[in-house]
């Protein structure tokens, strides 16, 4: 739909309008499959490895990221301006389209887990909906401890390219180089800290890393916008990919574990969801909005610090209220 969408010289305002949906679409999309992927992974998991298994998923991600961002490299090489205004935006869509035949083949080609096929009697839509209203504050705790991972994700990655060349002044090339780097970083500690979690327990690493994405995300971009260069942007955003891949490497397989096996899917898919509608997807909008509003360029510095704010006081609670009930040990 957004690949061949017509221009608004064509169709007015429906073109926009049609992107628009193609972007929700895909939102939505996005959205219910990281929560079925995660439940999935965690239940094919060898003993011990959830954690690890888990951060794959978040891992993938990242992949798409450098793919991303070597396409945009290489379109920003190849045209000029008004070639990717007039119709090189259109490229990395078809692009993407290619992967639809690959998706069928992996959904017609896996076998449900052992765990899924042991429950004595699937839940039908109606009894999951009503697991998941009586499960209701779980879900939202859920959606407080994903709101760390989702406005990170989009600060670091999503928005980085804007930020770097509409706030900082760096060239488009700098930028996505700096994205490049970040998705590598994430990549590579999203499973270290999944493996760690493993061993050590979800709770440290969650409430350690929450903590220093609170205390450090805007002294770090003040530092950075102090005086603006490819180096210091590449240093703040590598320390921030850190405390985003650490915390999403151990929140990701922990919101598996304190959704209830009954509504586990659709309870994780609807905390994902709401979380990135109401924090993720609004980073570049709020970023925006806070440095206008503050004249302040580290002003995303806050909006992150918030994220951490809401990953520590969801993890104390989540903890807390499973200790008292005798459903998790204190880790």
């Amino acid at each position: 739909m957004i690949a061949l969408v017509p221009g608004y010289t064509t169709i007015g305002f429906v073109a926009p309008l049609l992107v628009v949906i193609g972007r929700l679409l895909q939102g939505f999309s996005a959205g219910v499959e990281l929560g079925s992927v995660s439940v999935y992974l965690a239940e094919i998991a060898t003993p011990g490895r959830k954690g690890f298994y888990v951060s794959w998923q978040s891992g993938s991600q990242q992949v798409a990221i450098m793919i991303a961002a070597v396409i945009g490299y290489a379109l920003s090489r190849l045209l000029n301006a008004a070639e990717m205004d007039g119709w090189g935006w259109r490229i990395p869509f078809f692009i993407g389209c290619a992967i639809v035949p690959f998706l069928f083949y992996i959904r017609r080609s896996l076998e449900e887990t052992p765990a899924f096929l042991r429950r004595r009697r699937q839940l039908t839509a109606l009894e999951i909906l009503r697991e998941v209203a009586r499960n209701w504050h779980i879900v939202m705790l859920g959606v407080l401890l994903v709101a760390m991972t989702t406005i990170s994700f989009y600060a670091i990655t999503v928005y980085t390219p804007t930020f770097g060349k509409s706030v900082l002044k760096l060239s488009s090339t700098d930028t996505l180089i700096v994205t490049f780097c970040v998705a590598l970083s994430n990549l590579f500690w999203l499973p270290v800290m999944g493996a760690l979690s493993d061993r050590i327990g979800r709770k440290p690493i969650l409430l350690v890393f929450s903590g220093l994405t609170l205390a450090t995300a805007y002294p770090v971009l003040l530092w950075l916008v102090a005086e603006p260069s490819f180096a210091r942007m590449l240093i703040a955003l590598l320390w921030l990919s850190f405390l985003y891949g650490s915390y999403n490497g151990a929140m990701v397989v922990a919101l598996t574990e304190v959704v209830p096996a009954e509504a586990r899917t659709a309870g994780f898919s609807l905390a994902y969801s709401l979380a990135n509608a109401l924090f993720g997807s609004a980073t570049p909008l709020v970023s925006t909005w806070l440095i206008d509003l503050t004249s302040d360029k580290a002003a995303l510095g806050l909006w992150m610090g918030f994220g951490g704010a809401c990953g520590l006081i969801a993890t104390l609670v989540i903890y807390r209220r499973r200790n008292a009930a005798g459903e998790l040990p204190l880790r």
